[in-house]
Formats: C-alpha cells, structure tokens, sequence
C-alpha cells in the first residue's frame, strides 16, 4: 500500500510531505526533532501534524498486518476464492475487514453449527432460493429422530437458524445495518429501581435518551460509568426495529411464498437476536472511543497548559505545606531547589503557638534570605496564606498559593525516595510545592500525569490511549522549552528527545563521576551514547557555562559550521555575532539557502541567535484571592472575585476562588457567544474576575459566570 498518498489524502497535507515524514519516522527521528530540525524535509509541518501522519501510519500498518493473517487464514481453510481475496484486499477499514472474516472465525458451539452437523444445511440452502412449493414436503426428508430432528417444524428451525448466522455474517447486510445505527441509534439509560437508593449521583440520567453519536464526552461517560457500576441500564439502538427490519427483507426476501416466509422469519431472528446485539457492542466501542479521544484531548490540552506555566524562576524559596492538626510543614530551598532546612510549625493550635510560628517564619526567611514564599492550596491553605501575610519580614518576599495536585503522590514516589532517602513523605511534599514554583515543568515531570487531576474522567478512559497522548505532550512540552544538560534531574532528561529513562541516568551518573559538562560535543562521552541519539537530542539541551555561546541556544550542533561561516563573512567571531545586534541586521539569508537548510531553517537560527536559549513561557506573575473570603460561608451571590482556573472539561471550567472548594462556570456562562470547548476562551491557571451566582452549601457546590475584562457585573458586590 502506499501509505503517503493515504494519509496525505486523509490530512489534507502533500504527498511528499508525508512520504518524508514517514521516512523520518522510520529512521528513529522524534516528532519534536523533525518539527524543528527538518522542516524543508516535511515542508514546515508542525507536532500536531507529524503525530498524526506517525498514528495514521501506525493504523495502516496494523490494519496491513491484520489482513495478511485474515488472507492466510482464509486461505488454509480452502474458502479464499478470487473475488474474497479482492475484496479483502480493497477493504479500507479495520471494520470491513472484520465483517468479511466473520463467516470464516473460529468461534463457539451456534444454534446454526449445530442445525449444520443434523445435516440441515442443504434445507437452508433450498428454501433461500424461495421459490414456490410446500415447505412442509421440502423438509420432510431431513427430519430424522436419530439426528435429533424429529418433526418437519425442527427441520425447519434448524434451516432458519443457517439462515439467520448467514444474514447476520453478511457484510452488505452488516454495513447497511451499522450505518442505519450510526444514524439512528439512541443512548438510553434508565436506573436499576433496586439500587436508586445508591446512584443519587447519576440522577440526572435515570431516565435519559439522545442520539448516540451527537452525546458530549462527559456525559456518554458518566453515563458508562453508572451502567459499569450496576446502578444504570444502558441502550445503544434505534428507536424501533422497523427500518432495520425493512432493510434486510428488502435484501434478502425475494418473493411472496411459503419459502419467502421462512426466510423472513430467519431475517428477524437474524436481526434481534444476533445483527442488532452485536452491532449495539460494536457502536458502544465507537461511542466510547470517541468520548475517550475527546476527553484525552482536553486532558492533554489542560497537562500542556500546566506544565508550560509560568516559572517564577530560580530564586531561595521557603515552602509551606499546610495541616490544621498536624501543623505546617516548612522548608528552605536554595536557589535551585536543593533543600537546606526543614521544620513544622503549629500556628491553628493555640494563640502561643500561633505567636511561635510567626517567629519562626520570620527567622527562617532572614536566615536563608527567602525571596519568595510558596504555600500549598489545601487544607489550611488560605489560612496558612493569612499568617504569613502577618508576618514581618526583613526583605518582602513574594507570597504564592501553589496547586498541590500530585504532590503526595510524588512524596510517596521511588524518585522522592532516591532524592531524600532520609526525609519522609511530608519533607518531600513541601519541597515539591516550593520546586513547583521555581520550575513547574521540572518538578512535573516527576509525577505520572494522570495523578496531576487536570482530566476529566481519567479512570474511564482507555488507559493506555491516555498514557501515550500524555506523554507525547510531555515530549513536546520538555523539548520546546529546552533543557540544562547540568542541573536537569533523571525525570526530566528522560523527556529530552531521543535520550529514554536509561540513557538519562547514564548521563545523570556520568556527570556525578566526571563533573559538569563542558560542551554539548561532551554528551558523546556518555557510555552508549552514539551520533544518532546525539542527532536527536543535543539541540533540545543547554550547555549554560559553555565556552561555545551556540551550546546556550536551540542552534543544532550540525548548524554550527554554517553560523561560523555566516561570522566569517561578517568579520567577527561567533561570540560577536550573538551579541552585536547589528551584525546580525547585516545578513542576507538567502545567501546561505540549501536544498537541506532553506529559509524556515534559518529564520530559526536567526532568532536563536537573537536571544539564546531563550524560554519560551510567559512572565511569571502574582496572584493573590479576595482577603475577605476565605470558606463558603463567605460567599454571597452577586459577589465579584479574583481566581484561578484549575481544570477545563466539555461541559465548563473549575475556578479556585480560595474557598477550598472550585466553583463551575458552566460553558453556557464562558462567553457571549455559544462555544464548544472552554479552551476557546479560558486557558488553565489562567487569572480570572467571576461573579458569584449560586451557592449550595449542603452539596458544597459554587456556581460561577465569568466576568471578561471590562464588563459590569450583573449583581456588583
């Protein structure tokens, strides 16, 4: 097959676009590679694009493997004749190819195998030509008390049900039927009576219908998730039989006789008992992967959003871990997160205590000449946030509520083991709060994307869909900010591409055993890494102390010799180039064009050399809630407030307004004009004004409008 012209046709992106795609790929070259460094070979497509010619691929290459063995299969059993080969060869979906195989898959004892072995097949065979006569004397010879086929009715029965497994096996039948369902089928969910008691939270859905194929993500999977726990039942068909019925007599009943009858019994069967269940598990699998699809994409959309947040960058940062009863764990870091103290503090016990703790933040800031205060957004988050605003500090620092999704799971982690074998799991946590504010990507990356609770329906999805879609976005996310080859920890290099976890820790152990590295061209030096893995992955790393001012940029390494060339011809030296601005306003690109380094190559370089290295997320800024608003039972309706926006899904987007609890502005509330994704308009940790609409303190739940800059308020506080 040729695959180019396929995905090409299917991307709507050039033949030899894709066909140099697909050649890199095959070669061992990363998406985040070819996206940057080879972009007169794919002609400027981007990650998004390369990742889906990579999946189109892979999927026509299974579907290739799948028909070979289908042909094989066919071919051993003797039933493989011409027109079933072209057929099989033609087929363009994995769908198609199924339906041709069926008739020929190994499958279990049928009422239709077992009315073959009475030797009914021949029955069958006549009363399909449906031609005029008395059914009754056709069967007669076959009824035969010794093979269990006493009367002329068996006989018959046994003759419907061959009929019936060769109607439901046909693939013109199945493709016509399984269109019908994609146009026509319902998702219906009625709750068990007996356990209404115990699904309060699928109430909305207890007696509920829509088309299958236009139902919203978060709903099909609620919905999927209440028929798997037992407390709904769930339906994916048609409103009636009738159009289903009418298709297939129309194909397979061809005339009016006692034969034609016995068919469009067989027809019936066919349908209700064996075409209409089969393809209602067919379409629950369509359903829910395309509810699966869409929840990872807004997953991974959210992840991106979260790990390219803004660092506040490398400064001594005290972070708090908040408790009530368990008191407040603090500690120091220096300026690239390396712990230098650790203490607990209990200021919600008594007033002396409370007096104590203040002290003590204020001797710690002073002693380690903390620049900024990162405190977790839990329990006792706002009121840990009060206290230290209370505080007297000799130099004010900059105090930052801080998410703390996944820490505890990091606490608990093998990599926070490896890191601080000899602190336990509450040490850990507050130092991934104060890391998370340097450096989110840096610390993120050391926690399992699925524990960060950016997703919506995680647990429901098909998991390992989930993994490889968040982990590309981790790929892309590490590779475009770049990494510092001398500080990056094991987790994060692992990311870099081309370089995987083993490599990563050879090159982490190379640089305990042997110091920092000097140059990129020292990566080679690492046991086992050879000038492919070089290739992919030394334009993502940064050398900061190199002599080399190119070793700080996204500049390869294979497009060191053209800048020297273009400083050679400039007159000055490669240091010179990057610093005198009005050197570089000197160069006419087109000089230096080649079939392998155009314009799109060198507009890259030129910018590089701009501002090298430079980090491509946004200024970090400060964030502080309303002081006067700390639990619900501060809110009131009408109220205008700052917050922060913590999770986006399909039906709206989750804001924290310092309450502990996220208030929802549901998607009918994001903008004045009808959307269909809260990513048009919001983006995750975004700062926000929302009016507060309803308040329901017995389920604990916030109803949110969002306020776009410059709007009056509805009901102004």
């Amino acid at each position: 097959m040729n695959y180019a012209d396929t995905i090409a046709a299917a991307l709507g992106l050039g033949v030899r676009q894709v066909a140099q795609t697909i050649q890199l790929l095959d070669q061992g070259a990363t998406i985040p590679f070819i996206a940057r460094y080879r972009k007169e070979a794919t002609g400027s497509l981007d990650e998004v694009q390369i990742a889906a010619i990579r999946d189109h691929l892979l999927r026509l290459r299974e579907l290739d493997a799948r028909r070979q063995y289908i042909l094989d299969t066919i071919r051993a059993q003797g039933g493989l004749t011409p027109e079933l080969e072209q057929q099989i060869l033609q087929a363009g979906s994995a769908t198609l190819l199924e339906d041709l195989y069926l008739p020929f898959k190994p499958r279990r004892r049928t009422y239709a195998s077992i009315a073959v072995e009475r030797g009914l097949q021949p029955l069958a065979d006549a009363l399909m030509l449906q031609a005029d006569g008395d059914v009754a004397a056709l069967a007669a010879p076959y009824v035969d008390a010794g093979r269990e086929v006493p009367t002329v009715d068996d006989a018959l029965q046994g003759a419907r049900h061959i009929l019936a497994e060769r109607v439901s096996e046909d693939a013109t039948a199945r493709g016509r039927i399984r269109g019908l369902f994609r146009r026509k089928a319902l998702l219906t969910s009625k709750v068990v009576q007996s356990k209404a008691g115990q699904a309060a939270k699928y109430e909305s859905w207890f007696q509920w219908s829509e088309p299958a194929l236009r139902a919203p993500s978060h709903r099909v999977l609620a919905i999927f998730r209440g028929a798997a726990e037992g407390l709904l039942r769930l339906h994916l068909l048609p409103a009636s039989d009738d159009e289903a019925l009418g298709l297939l007599h129309r194909q397979f009943v061809r005339a009016r006789n006692a034969a034609a009858d016995q068919v469009a019994m067989a027809v019936d069967d066919a349908y209700r008992r064996l075409l209409a269940p089969s393809l209602e598990t067919e379409l629950y699998r369509h359903v829910k992967e395309r509810a699966d699809r869409e929840a990872i994409r807004i997953f991974s959309a959210n992840l991106r959003q979260l790990l390219l947040e803004s660092p506040l960058g490398r400064r001594r940062v005290m972070a708090i871990d908040p408790g009530f009863r368990t008191g407040c764990k603090v500690v120091c870091l220096d300026d690239r997160g390396g712990l230098l103290h650790f203490d607990t503090v209990h200021p919600f016990t008594s007033v002396r205590e409370e007096r104590a703790a203040v002290e003590r933040l204020e001797a710690l800031a002073a002693e380690y000449d903390v620049e900024a205060v990162a405190i977790g957004n839990g329990t006792a988050g706002r009121e840990t946030e009060e206290l230290v605003r209370r505080c007297r500090f000799r130099s004010a620092p900059v105090i930052v509520m801080v998410s703390e999704s996944g820490a505890s799971v990091y606490s608990a982690s093998d990599v926070a083991r490896r890191e601080f074998p000899d602190h336990d799991i509450t040490v850990r946590g507050a130092v991934s709060i104060g890391r998370r504010l340097m450096d989110p990507l840096a610390e993120l990356v050391k926690i399992d994307p699925r524990s960060i609770g950016v997703g919506q329906y995680q647990h429901d999805v098909d998991q390992r869909l989930l993994h490889d879609s968040l982990h590309d976005t981790v790929v892309s996310c590490v590779n475009s900010v770049g990494v510092e080859l001398n500080t990056a920890s094991p987790e994060l290099l692992s990311y870099v591409s081309g370089i995987g976890a083993a490599l990563a820790d050879r090159i982490v152990a190379y640089r305990a055993e042997e110091g920092p590295f000097l140059s990129r061209r020292d990566l080679l030096k690492v046991p086992r890494l050879g000038p492919k893995v070089y290739e992919q992955c030394a334009g993502f790393l940064r050398v900061a102390d190199s002599a080399n001012p190119l070793d700080r940029s996204a500049v390869h390494p294979e497009r060191y010799p053209l800048v020297e060339r273009i400083a050679a011809d400039l007159g000055c030296s490669v240091r010179q180039l990057v610093d005198d601005r009005s050197l570089r306003a000197r160069i006419d690109l087109r000089r230096y064009c080649t079939a392998d380094c155009g314009l799109p190559t060198l507009h890259d370089i030129l910018a590089e050399l701009d501002k090298p290295g430079r980090d491509p997320r946004s200024e970090f800024e400060i964030f502080e809630f309303d002081k006067n608003v700390n639990c619900l039972e501060d809110l009131r309706p009408g109220m205008i407030l700052p917050g922060i926006v913590t999770n986006l899904t399909a039906f709206g987007a989750f804001v924290d307004i310092g309450v502990h609890h996220d208030g929802l502005i549901h998607i009918s509330r994001l903008s004045a004009r009808r959307v269909a994704d809260p990513g048009q308009v919001l983006s995750l940790h975004q700062r926000v004004q929302v009016q507060v609409l309803e308040i329901d303190l017995r389920r604990q739940r916030i109803s949110l409008s969002l306020l776009a800059p410059g709007t009056s308020p509805d009901n102004p506080r």
